[in-house]
């Protein structure tokens, strides 16, 4: 492969054909007669430079995605092109079309003491593979986390920085492959304890509290093409400490509190992306403390109800009641997962002997609960799963 990364001379080519045997020497040249009047721009060299030696690129870029997660660290640090190419949302693509997307579950755990916090990884067995380095920025609560491309994205918060406290915009991304944190474009309203959600490649932020404390009904949209977030048209009513979710195209908000009613909210807010309108529905969860999507339905489990789990159908909007097997103090607490098609349900009571319970939609009548040994290393805070 050629070598021009980093460095500082500029050749180009002008008015000449080579052959590829020709073409490298010529690179290679630039200070021999044979090159006399030669200008090789970075581009040219850039754009000749093939992703493999020998391969075209579509072949190349084939090969390289065939490659075992736990190498994509080290595969980026070759060049520019690979680097560029395993960051892109073509390289998640062409390993879903392979066949080898890996499937791990990042869990955010607070550890024994519960002062600190630390994202770790597990396997479809539940093996620990690592830890994740610490999130730039101050420390924050509150804040949202979405999935998008097979990247962590971590938005906004309650941000406690040298003793002051305030809303936080930032927004940084955790690339699975490389194994390294970035930042990305910030919000355009700083907030906290607000409803967030990927909708068809779009990341949606919506209400939460503001920079003063105040209840928002703000939304705005990300587009990662374009780094760049949107303001769009706002809730009815400003709403906080929900939560939201995607359904054939659709953004659902619901859960959490709102204006102009009493206790907690019923109303689900769905927005249509194409006609850039809400609408409003009557029959939404309340007070929930823990909700994953699995499949084309939404599980939830509400604060007063720890014994049953919510299942939520978008096509006839309807919900469904299903007994949790639970154990020992009513008042027991969950978060959910989600790996291979099953849910899991994590306790919040710190109980080594303690088993995950695991939901299987598709198991037989009777047989959809089990047990697990998948368990994260402390309590868990939140968990998201990535397929890359």
């Amino acid at each position: 492969m050629l070598g021009f990364e980093g460095g500082k001379k500029r050749f180009a080519v002008s008015n000449m054909c080579f052959s590829n045997s020709v073409q490298k020497d010529a690179l290679f040249c630039s200070k021999s007669s044979c090159c006399s009047g030669l200008q090789v721009t970075n581009e040219f060299v850039e754009s000749y430079n093939p992703i493999l030696p020998g391969l075209p690129d579509d072949v190349a870029k084939y090969c390289l995605a065939l490659a075992p997660r736990s190498n994509f660290p080290a595969m980026g640090a070759v060049c520019k092109k690979w680097r560029s190419f395993i960051r892109s949302k073509e390289f998640i693509t062409v390993r879903k079309l392979a066949g080898v997307l890996e499937e791990w579950l990042y869990v955010l755990t607070l550890d024994d003491e519960e002062k600190e916090s630390h994202w770790e990884v597990l396997d479809c067995l539940g093996h620990g593979h690592k830890v994740l380095s610490p999130m730039p920025g101050p420390m924050k609560t509150g804040f949202g986390v979405v999935v998008l491309n097979g990247k962590l994205l971590v938005m906004a918060g309650f941000s406690v920085d040298d003793g002051t406290t305030s809303a936080s915009a930032d927004v940084y991304q955790y690339d699975s492959c490389l194994n390294s944190w970035s930042k990305l474009a910030n919000m355009n309203v700083g907030r906290y304890d607000f409803a967030c959600a990927e909708v068809n490649g779009m990341v949606y932020a919506v209400g939460g509290y503001g920079v003063d404390g105040d209840s928002l009904s703000s939304v705005e949209v990300y587009n990662p093409d374009a780094d760049k977030w949107t303001l769009i048209e706002s809730l009815r009513r400003p709403r906080w400490g929900c939560f939201a979710c995607g359904f054939e195209g659709k953004l659902y908000v619901m859960g959490g509190r709102s204006s102009f009613t009493i206790g907690n909210s019923r109303f689900v807010d769905v927005y249509n992306p194409e006609r850039h309108t809400w609408c409003e529905m009557k029959n939404g969860c309340v007070m929930v403390t823990a909700h994953a999507v699995l499949g084309k339905k939404l599980f939830c489990m509400e604060w007063k109800n720890q014994r049953k789990l919510a299942i939520f159908n978008p096509e006839d909007n309807s919900w469904k009641m299903i007994p949790v097997p639970l154990t020992g103090s009513s008042c027991i607490g969950f978060r959910f997962g989600i790996l291979d098609g099953k849910l899991l349900l994590f306790s919040q009571e710190v109980d080594p002997g303690y088993r995950t319970l695991l939901y299987d939609p598709d198991a037989a009548p009777g047989s959809e609960w089990q047990t697990s040994e998948i368990k994260p290393s402390g309590l868990c805070l939140c968990s998201v799963t990535i397929k890359a």
